[in-house]
């Protein structure tokens, strides 16, 4: 079979996987199910296996996470590999361009070292005319493969440039999430290691909140997955107009959220928490395509502080137990480790 009938039969292939899974056509998820229809993403292809085995419904956030974890990291490997490859064939050939012009110099040099020697003795005027004639033949050609050579390196140094901005543009994209725009939960697991290991060495506090969109999937089946997005951006927007500096706000999954606050301890993070709260809680959701008010949305929020002797994870794990508390005891409200010590001990006496 040819290349271009078997790239038509994997199309109609995934166009009817698609129709049978109830997949928008849109041009991501075609690409997405091309890509397992192929079979060459091994990864890919286990976990669309294990969902349709499991018959898990591939909702737009179920399918965003799938291109989130596969295709953008395969689309970046891939751009790196090109940029990789690109710089060094680029290497190669100033390389060999500097090689040359090395030569060039030799055989100059020798030219005139030759000169140098004939000029020693007695020589006639014709003689030293057609030496001298040669002379300045090789110093303009020396001088136009010079020329030569720095506008090659010009070019080269221009390519360089280019290319170095491709792969800033990758690193960026890699480490946020492209619904949001703000971090994306592999930023936040670099960043709070980072924290971490900077507040045990320093002493300075460090602190992290943990949010979850209170009633997400009632937004979700009431509104669409279009309004679901806009909800996720509008807190994501609350988040980073109260985060500054070194502090970190980051995607951490599906609706929740974390934000890192470095030189920042318990009672800080906790009014912080409560400003957020109440930013997200004072946005009126507008529909877009409407004009019309959908309501309010609320965050629940849990806040937990470094301690000496903790590492990342057990820091995350106290920040999502306070959360827990302040999803289940009403929402809207932000529960701090304190608090929830506090309440525990209380229970037990």
């Amino acid at each position: 079979m040819s290349d271009s009938n078997r790239e038509q039969a994997l199309a109609k292939t995934t166009f009817a996987m698609m129709e049978s899974l109830a997949i928008a056509p849109t041009p991501e998820n075609f690409e997405l199910f091309y890509i397992f229809a192929e079979g060459g993403n091994a990864q890919l292809c286990g976990a669309v296996e294990e969902m349709i085995r499991q018959k898990t419904p591939f909702s737009p956030l179920a399918l965003q996470g799938l291109t989130l974890r596969f295709l953008q990291r395969e689309r970046s490997a891939k751009t790196m590999e090109d940029v990789g490859a690109s710089i060094s064939g680029m290497i190669d050939a100033v390389l060999g361009k500097l090689e040359k012009a090395g030569k060039d110099a030799g055989e100059y040099g020798r030219t005139l070292s030759a000169a140098g020697d004939a000029l020693d003795g007695e020589q006639s005027p014709a003689v030293i005319a057609q030496m001298i004639g040669k002379l300045v033949g090789a110093t303009e050609a020396m001088e136009v493969r010079a020329k030569a050579l720095e506008s090659e390196l010009e070019r080269s140094s221009e390519q360089v440039t280019e290319l170095k901005i491709q792969l800033d543009t990758v690193r960026k994209e890699s480490r946020l999430d492209p619904l949001t725009g703000i971090a994306n939960r592999k930023t936040f697991d670099c960043e709070v290691a980072a924290a971490v290991a900077d507040a045990a060495g320093s002493g300075d506090p460090v602190a992290l909140l943990m949010c979850d969109i209170d009633h997400f999937k009632r937004f979700n089946d009431t509104w669409g997955h279009q309004t679901g997005d806009q909800v996720l951006r509008l807190v994501a927007n609350c988040l980073s107009e109260n985060v500054k500096g070194r502090d970190t706000a980051a995607r951490y999954g599906g609706e929740e959220f974390v934000v890192i606050l470095r030189q920042t301890g318990l009672p800080g993070a906790v009014r912080l928490a409560d400003q957020i709260r109440s930013s997200v809680e004072g946005k009126k959701l507008v529909k877009k395509s409407t004009g019309d008010i959908l309501g309010t949305i609320t965050i629940s929020l849990g806040v937990a502080a470094f301690a000496p002797g903790d590492n990342a994870e057990l820091l995350v794990q106290r920040a999502d137990r306070c959360l827990y508390r302040a999803k289940n005891s009403g929402r809207n409200k932000v529960v701090a480790e304190d608090e929830l010590y506090a309440s525990e001990e209380t229970h037990a006496a």
